[in-house]
């Protein structure tokens, strides 16, 4: 859980992708708004977990966290300094205290590495986090904190599973100890059971090493157990933000309770108490959104003022925590698990 200390601020970021036209004589007809004004705090030993449909923005968010894309506005400040204006030596000094673990185990990890390798390659880019004769018994350390056997060291991917795999790639991210790791996605590739081993590895490295997750996923009932705070995303702009019993329990945006509404419930009773909200259409192109609140084309309490006046994300009466509507209000849903 957060102890408090703020260690990375978002405010208004903004990544826009340019849309140009011509071959010889490139001109700007337009943009991608992949992430469109995103503020929120994250506090040290904390999840903040992020959760939308494909194309809201979730992962282009990711990168500009690590600095792999360069925001368009905005800022991210890391213990009160701005990597996304960092360069040189002091954009590799920062990156270190914010490291990520990939979605797919099969594919982030390289094939023709060995496992000490992979792990150990960090050291190679920040010498002075290991020497290099110490290398090799760090690797093997790592190794045994995220449940593998250390005489293994010397295997290659091919010889692991997929939750090995993905436990590889925790102590990557692990190496230069981090305050900060993205998780883009990190179970989705994963069995059901082997997803609830690596959610609880992180939960047991998170109260080990004090760290702080952003935990991006698409299954809502993961996020939820590992969660303390959730923000919803929809077409590049968070439209709620709050503790996660805030979130699932009492949605106040008309997106959030839809998709909870679709999370399967085990329970018979539960599935003939619950109302389904079936949305209508497809999500708007982010190259040109709709005027006013973005998902008022979807949405059955849409009003003249929701073209007109864009909702800020803001603590709206009634509902004690952040949404981005005009007519916000608290929902009763079914317990997702």
């Amino acid at each position: 859980m957060a102890n408090g200390e703020r260690i990375l601020e978002v405010r208004d970021l903004v990544k826009h992708f340019p849309l140009t036209q011509g071959i010889l004589f490139k001109r700007q007809i337009g943009a991608i708004k992949a992430v469109d004004g995103v503020s929120f705090d994250l506090h040290k030993g904390e999840t903040l977990g992020i959760v939308g449909e494909s194309g809201c923005g979730k992962s282009t968010l990711a990168k500009v966290l690590m600095a792999l894309e360069r925001p368009t506005s905005g800022s991210v400040l890391i213990n009160g300094r701005d990597i996304g204006k960092a360069k040189g030596g002091e954009l590799k000094r920062m990156r270190r205290n914010v490291q990520m673990v990939m979605q797919d185990p099969y594919t982030s990890l390289n094939p023709r590495m060995t496992v000490g390798d992979i792990i150990g390659e960090p050291y190679e880019i920040h010498s002075e986090v290991a020497p290099r004769g110490d290398r090799r018994k760090k690797v093997q350390e790592l190794l045994e904190v995220v449940g593998l056997n250390p005489d293994h060291i010397n295997r290659y991917p091919h010889q692991f599973s997929g939750g090995q795999r993905q436990r590889i790639g925790i102590a990557r991210g692990l190496a230069l100890q981090p305050e900060i790791i993205v998780c883009d996605e990190p179970v989705s590739a994963l069995d059901v059971s082997i997803q609830a081993q690596v959610i609880n590895l992180l939960e047991r490295l998170q109260n080990e090493f004090d760290l702080a997750y952003i935990f991006i996923a698409h299954d809502l009932s993961v996020v939820r157990h590992i969660s303390d705070r959730v923000g919803v995303m929809y077409l590049g702009k968070f439209v709620e933000l709050g503790k996660d019993t805030e979130i699932y329990d009492k949605p106040a945006h008309p997106y959030t309770q839809a998709l909870l509404s679709a999370v399967p419930v085990p329970d018979p009773e539960g599935r003939e108490q619950r109302e389904r909200i079936i949305l209508q259409g497809d999500p708007p192109s982010p190259a040109n959104p709709p005027s006013g609140c973005r998902f008022r084309t979807r949405c059955w309490k849409a009003q003249e003022i929701c073209a007109e006046e864009e909702p800020l994300l803001q603590i709206r009466p009634g509902t004690g925590h952040e949404s981005a509507c005009h007519f916000a209000e608290t929902h009763d849903v079914v317990h997702v698990g």
